[in-house]
C-alpha cells in the first residue's frame, strides 16, 4: 500500500476507531465566507456568464490554494478525517452559478486536494488521514411536493437524482476520496438515491466506497424534513451497511444530546456526529465558544456514546482543537450487538416481534 491510499479505508479506520475517539473536521462554508472573498476570486479565468460569488465548491479550481489551506488548519488542529469543499458541487446546484459542466472537474480536484493534505500529513506524524468525498442533498426534495397546491408534483424523480448523484461520486472516488459521505440529509428519499449512486459508482470505479451517512434534524422533535425519527431513519438505510451513521447540522450539540442516546443505542456502525456551533444569532453568525462545543460534545464521549466527532456550520479549526483535547485517553464508544429482529421504517419505527 502507498504512502496513504485509498486501499484498506475501511478497516484502518474501524481499527483506529476501536483506540480512541476520532475527529472529523469542522464547518466550510463559515471558515470560506471569513476569507472576505471578491466574486473574481470565485469566478477566476473560467470565463462564465452567470456571478459565481458564494459558489463556494468552484474555489477548487479557481482557489485551491484556500481549499488546501483550510484542510490544512482542520487537520493542524486534529482532525483525522477531512471532508471535500463539495457540498454543491452537483449539477443540480451548480446550475444556479452555469457551472453544471464543471461538476466532474470540481468534484476531482477537490477529492485530489484533500488526498494531498492527508498525505502531508500522514507524512509529518505516521498517523493515516482519511478523505471524506461530501455529498450535499440538493435542494430538491422526493418526498415532498415544492407546490402546496398539488401535493403529488415532483420536481425530479428517483433516476434523474440518482445520476446527480452518480456523477459526482464517480468524480470524488476518482480524486481520491476514501469515503462517500452523504450528508445534511433533510430527505430520506433523497438519501436513498444517494445510496443507490455509490452502489453504482463502486462498479464503475472498480473499487469499494464505504458510505457515510449523516442526517439532519429540522425541528425539535427530532425529525427530518421528511418526517422520519432518527430511529426510523436508521432502519431506513441500515440496508447499506454504512460505515458510519450519525448526525449533523441541526440545532448544535445541546439540543442533540437526545438523538445521539438513541442512535448510539441502536446502530452497529460507527457514530459520527458533527453539530453546529450552537444557533446563530440575528445577524446570522455563530457565537458558541470553542471551549463550550468541546465542553457539550464531551458529555457524548464521556457516556460511551460516539466513535467520531466534529463540527458544522459556524465551527472552526479552533473548535475541532478543543474537541481533540476534551476526548484526549476517553475510550470510544463500543459497537453494540443487536438482536436480529425485522426492522422497518414509515415515519416511525417498527419492530416486529420475535
Amino acid at each position: 500500500m502507498t504512502l496513504n491510499s485509498t486501499e484498506g479505508a475501511r478497516e484502518a479506520l474501524l481499527a483506529a476507531a476501536k483506540e480512541r475517539i476520532l475527529l472529523t473536521d469542522g464547518g466550510w462554508g463559515t471558515q470560506i465566507q471569513d476569507r472576505k472573498l471578491g466574486e473574481a476570486d470565485y469566478a477566476g479565468s473560467l470565463g462564465l456568464t452567470h456571478d459565481q460569488k458564494g459558489n463556494n465548491d468552484i474555489l477548487a479550481l479557481t482557489r485551491p490554494d484556500i481549499v488546501a489551506a483550510i484542510g490544512e488548519a482542520y487537520l493542524a488542529a486534529g482532525s483525522d478525517i477531512v471532508s471535500t469543499n463539495t457540498f454543491s458541487a452537483n449539477r443540480i446546484s451548480q446550475a444556479d452559478y452555469g457551472a453544471e459542466h464543471l461538476v466532474a472537474d470540481i468534484n476531482h480536484e477537490s477529492a485530489r486536494l484533500g488526498r494531498a493534505t492527508a498525505i502531508k500529513y500522514e507524512g509529518i506524524d505516521g498517523r493515516r488521514r482519511f478523505v471524506a468525498g461530501a455529498v450535499g442533498p440538493t435542494n430538491k426534495t422526493l418526498s415532498l411536493s415544492p407546490d402546496v397546491n398539488n401535493p403529488g408534483f415532483r420536481e425530479i424523480d428517483f433516476d434523474e437524482l440518482k445520476d446527480v448523484y452518480l456523477e459526482q461520486v464517480v468524480a470524488l472516488a476518482e480524486g481520491g476520496a476514501d469515503f462517500i459521505l452523504i450528508e445534511t440529509i433533510f430527505d430520506t428519499l433523497n438519501a436513498k438515491a444517494g445510496i443507490a449512486a455509490v452502489l453504482e459508482a463502486e462498479a464503475k470505479v472498480g473499487r469499494e466506497l464505504p458510505l457515510m451517512i449523516s442526517m439532519t434534524l429540522t425541528d425539535l422533535s427530532g425529525r427530518n424534513l421528511s418526517g422520519h425519527t432518527v430511529e426510523a431513519f436508521w432502519y431506513a438505510v441500515r440496508h447499506a451497511k454504512p460505515l458510519t451513521i450519525g448526525l449533523n447540522c441541526s440545532f448544535g450539540a445541546a439540543q442533540l444530546r437526545p438523538h445521539v442516546k438513541v442512535l448510539s443505542d441502536i446502530a452497529d456502525a460507527l457514530v459520527m456526529v458533527y453539530p453546529n456551533a450552537g444557533l446563530p444569532n440575528e445577524l446570522g453568525e455563530y457565537d458558541e465558544l470553542p471551549e463550550t462545543t468541546a465542553e457539550l460534545v464531551r458529555e457524548w464521549a464521556d457516556h460511551g456514546q460516539v466513535n467520531i466527532l466534529g463540527g458544522c456550520c459556524g465551527s472552526t479549526p479552533a473548535h475541532i482543537a478543543a474537541m481533540a483535547k476534551a476526548v484526549e485517553g476517553l475510550p470510544p464508544r463500543h459497537i453494540p450487538e443487536v438482536p436480529v429482529r425485522t426492522r422497518l421504517a414509515g415515519l416511525e419505527p417498527f419492530t416486529m416481534a420475535a
